[in-house]
């Protein structure tokens, strides 16, 4: 049986496969492909269904993807991080470089408790409840992942009660820091802005280039 050709340098790929967070659709992250394709990568969207669907259906549907190649970068918004890493999980010798996570709640969301204790939380979270309630293990893969997470406390988790300023108005500082990650900035950038924003690509693509963030007055070490 002939053994599965080696991943390239990290540093010379530049396909990029975009996973979208809970509740959106594949469009929702056409601004970060067209940031992203300035950035001079070769950017491409894989939808999944978030709530009917969840992680069970998700996940080895994007290890069958990967799997057929070409060879890839991942850049995970939200849940998307959160599937990201259970696919290189299952299947570490997937060819894939390197994943970003985009403000993905990696030690699980205040956002999704505070949904599921409201009658009609469980629902709307659907089969994608359980992960974003008690997040992913710390990362022991061979393969690079950084965080970039925002600092703009504006969205739901804000008016939930959810989370404090310390976040991106739905996702708490604290919970994008996951043991076993290479680098994590922060950017001026709300949970949904994210995907807007030109600094979260920039880094985003620094990070998919070299392994690590630039960090600076715009981005910091935390």
């Amino acid at each position: 049986m002939a053994s599965p050709d080696p991943v390239p340098d990290p540093d010379s790929i530049r396909r990029v496969v975009l996973l979208h967070g809970i509740w959106n659709a594949r469009f929702w992250l056409t601004p970060l492909v067209r940031l992203l394709r300035r950035e001079g990568f070769e950017p491409e969207v894989w939808g999944y269904d978030s709530v009917l669907g969840g992680p069970g259906r998700a996940v080895p549907a994007l290890v069958e993807r990967l799997r057929a190649g070409p060879p890839t970068h991942l850049i995970g918004h939200s849940l998307g991080g959160l599937i990201a890493l259970e696919a290189l999980r299952r299947a570490p010798d997937l060819p894939v470089g390197r994943l970003v996570c985009l403000g993905s709640p990696l030690r699980g969301s205040g956002t999704a408790r505070a949904l599921r204790a409201r009658r009609w939380g469980a629902q709307i979270l659907g089969r994608s409840g359980r992960m974003l309630l008690r997040g992913v293990r710390p990362w022991r893969g061979q393969v690079q992942v950084g965080v970039v997470a925002g600092g703009r406390p504006r969205g739901l988790g804000r008016l939930l009660g959810a989370v404090g300023l310390d976040s991106d108005g739905t996702v708490a500082l604290a919970e994008t820091r996951l043991e076993g990650v290479c680098d994590h900035c922060v950017v001026a950038a709300s949970h949904t802005g994210l995907v807007l924003s030109e600094e979260a690509a920039r880094q985003a693509a620094r990070f998919l280039r070299c392994g690590r963030f630039a960090h600076g007055e715009a981005a910091q070490n935390v």
